[in-house]
């Protein structure tokens, strides 16, 4: 909680994220107002956001199998680099510099491919980097990964036990609600390709489920006055009570792990919502600890060193494509540095 200010200042400076005009002026002033909101929010979830506990999870026991399936290269270590908060980016780079590492995969946490996310996280790997922060490291990049049959299965087995909560004779009508942190219209209208892959992660997920349910994707955490991606969750549940829906899976499709989205914007704000409309909601659990996606994060690292050892390159063929509407040189530039391997 007490790091709650930093962390909004340090998300609100993001331009990538969050285009403000003014953002040196406005993001301190905005994060300010803010805090005292979000502290309490953090509060009601337990005093802090669980998400650095199970990154470093996860990391472990996918570097663990790794070893396994691919022992060419072990032994691994799963290194945990945050935009926001500690460990900050910087941090995460001198620790690998200090323990002398040569060859690194920046692996991308979040599924689907954005500017906003995971585009904004490589800026800041190559600013470090090209300054000399992380040594002199070998780097390919694992940038996106949503429609992965690891990862599908995964939230897939998570959907079914949700849905088990429910009497079978009206399991079948119950309506799986796909939410995903919603992106500003003006990033979407740059042409970023988060949308098209969250899309597409939803319709392998519904392969995988054999189309068992109706369903739809919705988008959460709009932030302030401006355009963002629609309809949100919260107008979603409001929508399907009016057509006369009483049963909901809410599915946390661009999430791999527990935080504040999850624990307090679906559990507590949107379970709250849809009980006043009278629908009966269960949630979809988060990844977490899930040995079947643990599996497919190993899986996925050991094709991508099987791929570069054959020669394909440090990085995939969507990863060079900038948004047609881009602007940013940084993006640009980030892009060459690391499809020369970080040189």
């Amino acid at each position: 909680v007490s790091e709650t200010q930093d962390f909004l200042k340090n998300l609100f400076s993001d331009g990538d994220l969050i285009p403000l005009p003014f953002q040196r002026v406005l993001a301190p002033l905005i994060a300010r107002r803010r805090t005292p909101q979000i502290e309490k929010q953090y509060q009601d979830i337990g005093g802090g956001s669980p998400i650095l506990g199970w990154t470093k999870l996860q990391g472990e026991g996918m570097a663990k199998l790794l070893d396994e399936l691919h022992p060419a290269t072990a032994p691994h270590k799963a290194y945990v680099a945050f935009r926001y908060v500690r460990p900050m980016t910087e941090q995460t780079l001198a620790e690998m510099k200090a323990d002398g590492v040569k060859r690194a995969i920046a692996f991308t946490q979040y599924p689907q491919y954005s500017c906003s996310t995971t585009g904004s996280s490589l800026n800041e790997i190559f600013r470090r980097g090209r300054a000399g922060n992380a040594g002199d490291i070998e780097w390919s990049v694992i940038d996106r990964w949503g429609t992965h049959p690891g990862f599908v299965e995964a939230v897939a087995q998570n959907i079914e036990a949700a849905l088990a909560k429910f009497p079978a004779s009206t399991r079948k009508d119950t309506v799986l609600l796909f939410s995903a942190h919603s992106l500003p219209m003006s990033v979407v209208n740059r042409g970023d390709p988060y949308i098209l892959e969250v899309s597409a992660s939803v319709s392998a997920v519904m392969d995988r489920l054999g189309h068992s349910n109706p369903y739809r994707l919705v988008w959460q955490s709009q932030v302030g006055p401006s355009a963002w991606m629609g309809m949100q969750t919260g107008k979603a549940l409001e929508g399907l009570a009016r057509l006369g829906k009483k049963q909901v899976v809410l599915v946390p499709i661009a999430f791999t792990s527990d935080h504040i989205e999850t624990l307090y914007e679906i559990d507590l704000e949107y379970a709250e919502e849809a009980r006043a409309h009278g629908i009966k909601v269960h949630r979809a659990e988060s990844l977490n600890g899930s040995p079947v996606f643990i599996r497919a994060l190993a899986d996925i690292a050991a094709q991508h060193l099987k791929d570069c050892g054959a020669g394909k390159g440090p990085v995939s063929t969507q990863f060079g494509l900038r948004c047609p509407g881009c602007v940013n040189t940084t993006c640009g530039q980030q892009k060459t540095w690391f499809s020369r391997g970080g040189r």
